[in-house]
């Protein structure tokens, strides 16, 4: 691909230094349909980054995008803080019928601000409220937001280091395989909860992902997520699971935590539940947690009804046939994993360990510039991905859930190439 120099002077002169895509994508982008971004020069690349996981649908997902319009049309109320309208009944509706019901949740909706971290935190507050603690028990590279709560729960020194005052109140522990199977599961974290003098305050709360995406593609066992809510359970700990990448099918099932046959306490949702890329998110929680007073937490954006509409478009479009959805997550899963089988073979020493679940994949690389590299030789090649780890030693991939086998192929034949031609 022959790439013309962009004119991004303004974007270098007037936007902030905190940018940080658009380092490793120096391009204009100008329009995106399905899994296909075309920047303003006519150049097209296949996307196997989906908005950091908002856009499990593609971009313009067609069907979504047309009950947008009509809703637009008819001048639907688009800002309604948490007021009554006609479309957030119509996505409660279709997610209480089409998500919760079928998998027996109990949860309560809560609309929080409109991104993850207001989320994480509107859950962190609550978990604080109900239990009358302060202390939230997270794990190693974890990542929960970029604000103040939701910092002192991730894990990354360079995010954290932005705070610019103490972040306080938060507990780190182990995350699944961090010691290389080296003691039993929680054994750690149970023998401080239960010794008087460990100097451990009691926690209202454990955060963690089932799969930790800016953390590396960490993924937890199944039988460690298991024993972590029978220990929350013992120990009086609320259990809160952060989906907000992994969740909206991203690992097959709706929800990352369904493999592991556990129901959480709390449940943040962000990312692609508005199916369009539009900003939304939950928190979840059973119902007994809902001691909220009226507008204890509440936010201006809360109440995103557009989003309302595309996502209560994307639950009705691929969430109400049972598992069709999930079982083609599932073969895209099987298709990239056999890729990566091949890559490993081919590159040989040079790759750590390559791992992941449904359609969220990593590979960690041993000399860690290198996933950067790769990155940057997919992007000439047509190809969008991004690193992540706290190294940015690992190589990420995160397609659309829609996209074709096909497309998958075309790349990750790109990136086999651009493994190739970083060696």
């Amino acid at each position: 691909m022959t790439i013309t120099q962009p004119d991004l002077s303004v974007f270098e002169t007037l936007e902030s230094e905190v940018r940080s895509y658009c380092r490793g994508w120096p391009t204009v982008f100008d329009r995106a349909q399905g899994s296909r971004m075309f920047d303003e020069d006519g150049h097209e690349y296949l996307d196997f980054f989906a908005g950091a996981g908002s856009l499990n649908y593609g971009h313009n997902n067609p069907v979504l995008k047309r009950a947008l319009i009509d809703y637009l049309e008819r001048d639907g109320v688009t800002h309604g803080l948490d007021m009554s309208t006609t479309a957030k009944r119509a996505f409660l509706e279709s997610f209480q019928n089409l998500v919760l019901r079928p998998r027996d949740l109990p949860y309560k909706v809560m609309f929080p601000g409109p991104t993850g971290t207001n989320a994480v935190e509107s859950a962190l507050k609550l978990a604080r409220k109900v239990k009358g603690r302060e202390s939230i028990v997270s794990f190693t590279n974890a990542f929960h937001g970029m604000s103040l709560g939701s910092l002192a729960v991730t894990g990354n020194a360079f995010k954290r280091a932005g705070a610019g005052i103490p972040l306080v109140h938060g507990t780190p522990m182990p995350f699944d395989h961090y010691l290389d199977d080296s003691m039993p599961d929680f054994l750690w974290f149970e023998r401080l909860l239960e010794d008087q003098g460990s100097g451990l305050n009691k926690p209202a709360a454990v955060i963690v992902e089932t799969v930790q995406g800016e953390g590396g593609i960490n993924v937890a066992r199944a039988e460690w997520l298991r024993s972590l809510a029978d220990l929350c359970r013992r120990q009086d700990l609320l259990l809160i699971v952060d989906d907000i990448q992994m969740g909206c099918g991203r690992t097959g099932a709706f929800f990352s935590f369904e493999e592991a046959g556990i129901v959480p306490d709390i449940v943040t949702v962000s990312k692609s539940i508005s199916g369009y890329g539009l900003p939304m998110a939950l928190t979840l929680f059973k119902p007994e947690l809902d001691v909220w007073e009226p507008g204890e937490h509440n936010g201006t954006f809360r109440g995103n009804n557009p989003a309302f509409v595309t996502a209560a478009a994307a639950l009705e479009t691929y969430w109400s046939d049972g598992s069709a959805m999930e079982k083609q997550t599932q073969a895209r899963g099987e298709q990239i994993e056999q890729a990566l089988v091949a890559i490993a073979d081919e590159a040989g020493d040079a790759i750590e360990e390559y791992r992941g679940r449904g359609m969220v994949w990593g590979i960690e690389f041993r000399d860690k510039p290198r996933a950067g590299a790769i990155a940057k030789r997919a992007f000439e090649l047509g190809l969008l991905i991004e690193t992540s780890g706290p190294e940015s030693e690992v190589v990420k991939l995160l397609p659309a859930l829609t996209i074709t086998a096909e497309e998958l192929d075309e790349g990750l034949r790109t990136l086999a190439r651009a493994v190739r031609e970083t060696a």
